[in-house]
Formats: C-alpha cells, structure tokens, sequence
C-alpha cells in the first residue's frame, strides 16, 4: 500500500477539544458577589451622615436624586431596547451598538451620584420593608453591572449570558426606581 505524501494528516488520538474554564463565569460571579457584599458591609458600618450633596434649583437632596434616577431609568429604557435593535429584535438603525453603549454609560454615570450619596446619607438600612428591599438592590445593582462589565470582555460567551446579566441590571435598577424615586414622587409629590 502506497501513502499519499499530499493527503492531509490526523494525528491518533485526535487533539482534546478546547473546554471553556468555569473560572472565565466563576470571577465575574465572584467580583459581582464582593462589590455587592462589600457596599452592604461598608453601607451597615458606616455612620449615616444624612446628607451628601444638593445641586442648586432643587427644593431638596430627595428631589435631586429622585430626578437622577428617573434619568438613569430612562436611559436604560433606552438601553432595552436598543438592545432589542443590536440583537435584530426590533428594526433599528446601524448605529444601534453606539446608542446602546452610549445610554448605559450615561444611564450608570447618573446613578452613581444617587448611590454615592444612599450610602453616604443613609447607608445600608432596613426600618421598613420598602428601605429594605432599596438597600438590598442597590447592592445588588452594582454587582450585576459589575459582572456584566467583566463578561463583555469574555470571548466566546454563551448568546444567552450577557442578556440575562443585562435583564438582571436592569430589573435590578427598575425595582431602585420604583422603591426610590417613584416613591417619592407619590409621596412628596413631583417636585424639582
């Protein structure tokens, strides 16, 4: 029997496949876990000073956050559904990735003032239910968006992770929303 010296070679036994490290999901987990740990923790220990800041044209540091983070909901409307666009679930222009990472830059650069200032002010409390749950996702916002940051790095990602991570951010921030800001306009009323 001859052998063909141009016939493509195969090795015996064939090379192992290359398998996906459960370290590339477990760090950003475990990043998310310690921001979100770390801000409860530092938020329970810390002394409350009752106010952090107040921007003039605002009856209050209340009414301040409360317009913060009705403007960093709307931006992670924007968010959704330009995510809906990048993912071809709804028709939209072919600027669609620039918008959706423009409006979750925005979206979280106008949160961190309210957290900043909730951690500050008030720290991690939980006198009542409502105040409870706010801490609580709070905490956990920072950590999903944590980990979402940590997996838009990963290569190779499963198509369903960074939609559920992001769907989690964005309950997460939903529930602030409306424990916070839509709180206090029912309450206080809307106010500026």
């Amino acid at each position: 029997m001859t052998a063909d010296p141009n016939a493509a070679t195969q090795s015996y036994p064939p090379p192992p496949r290359h398998r996906d490290s459960p370290a590339r999901y477990l760090v950003p987990a475990l990043v998310a876990a310690a921001v979100a740990v770390g801000l409860g923790v530092y938020g329970k220990v810390h002394d409350p000073a009752g106010t952090a800041f107040n921007l003039a044209g605002f009856s209050s540091t209340g009414a301040v956050k409360s317009w913060l983070a009705t403007t960093a909901f709307f931006f992670a409307l924007v968010q959704v559904v330009s995510a809906f666009m990048v993912y071809g679930k709804l028709p939209g222009p072919s600027w669609s990735a620039t918008l959706h990472r423009w409006s979750g830059r925005i979206a979280f650069l106008v949160a961190v003032p309210v957290a900043v200032h909730c951690l500050y002010a008030f720290g991690y409390q939980t006198y009542s239910t409502r105040v409870m749950w706010h801490s609580l996702l709070g905490c956990a916002f920072f950590g999903a968006f944590s980990a979402k940051m940590l997996l838009l790095r990963s290569e190779r990602l499963p198509g369903w992770l960074l939609p559920v991570v992001g769907g989690l951010v964005f309950t997460a921030l939903t529930l602030l929303w409306l424990t916070s800001a839509l709180w206090f306009f029912r309450t206080v009323g809307v106010t500026t």
